[in-house]
């Protein structure tokens, strides 16, 4: 019964902010649960986690942030990712929530253990999807990073339906379907400016440039500070963040747990949408010891 009544516009809410005006999906009662989308062409909130609103809805109060720069909140002349940072801290301010849970796929996964870094208090359990920690074996960045700076660079239909492919394990799940509603967001103006400010190839090589220049460590470095209680999950078949990058979260950041799901590519949610579900919310309900 449920499925039926989550549609997106039955979800859709918008919170002025300072900075514009963010947008977010808002679905079920309980503990609040904030859900952070991953970065690519023509993603949204929405589109990563609309199969799995039902579920959690059941049990948390799910709030999906859209993250300004892709085309559903306010347009930001910021890289999206430190416009995301701030997002998560104004939309939680904006709502009154001191504490959350959070679940991050990709990009959302490093906004997310960056928030848990900078607000100890503010993370209880932080669950990621593929996309934190660095490459130790495999080269980086990996064949989805690449693919994403191409569509970026020069974005075609094909170069669009490479990346597509390369995000999951079976290529049944590329559907016509999937790449219109996808091409029609990539292609949009505003979309695409804010894309190349994060996947082009100048800013990329930018950035590399400024973190070598840099003192401030990367924010892998910095996992030994995450205080919340962390659940990784993984595709094991994830060709844009490849499972060795796992180590280095799964080494330093102190009550970690990781799943790792066989047959997977990065879009793990969509791809074991049950086997995903069941185990998050097993990590999510569990009592926490006294």
């Amino acid at each position: 019964m449920m499925t039926t009544e989550l549609t997106y516009e039955s979800t859709l809410r918008e919170l002025a902010t300072d900075q514009g005006v963010l947008r977010y999906h808002e679905a079920g009662d309980g503990p609040p649960l904030l859900l952070l989308h991953g970065s690519g062409p023509g993603v949204t909130g929405w589109r990563n986690f609309r199969g799995n609103l039902a579920v959690f809805a059941e049990h948390f109060r799910c709030l999906v942030l859209e993250f300004p720069g892709f085309g559903v909140s306010d347009p930001t002349d910021e890289h999206p990712m430190i416009a995301a940072n701030s997002a998560v801290v104004r939309f939680l301010d904006g709502l009154g929530l001191h504490q959350v849970d959070v679940i991050g796929n990709s990009m959302g996964g490093i906004i997310g253990t960056q928030f848990a870094i900078s607000h100890p208090d503010r993370v209880r359990r932080l669950v990621t999807i593929g996309g934190i920690g660095r490459n130790i074996f495999s080269p980086g960045p990996g064949e989805g990073i690449n693919l994403l700076m191409e569509f970026t660079e020069n974005p075609t239909r094909e170069a669009l339906v490479q990346w597509l492919n390369s995000m999951v394990y079976d290529p049944a799940l590329v559907t016509e379907e999937l790449i219109e509603e996808r091409w029609a967001q990539a292609t949009d103006p505003d979309t695409l400016a804010s894309a190349r400010r994060m996947y082009g190839k100048a800013a990329m090589a930018a950035r590399a440039r400024a973190a070598a220049a840099s003192d401030a460590p990367p924010y892998w470095a910095m996992l030994h500070k995450v205080r919340a209680r962390t659940l990784l999950t993984w595709g094991r078949d994830d060709r844009v963040s490849p499972l060795d990058m796992a180590l280095v979260p799964m080494r330093t950041i102190p009550d970690i747990e990781v799943h790792v799901f066989p047959n997977c590519g990065h879009w793990v949610m969509i791809e074991q949408k049950e086997a995903w579900e069941s185990a998050v919310l097993a990590f999510l309900t569990r009592k926490d010891n006294a």
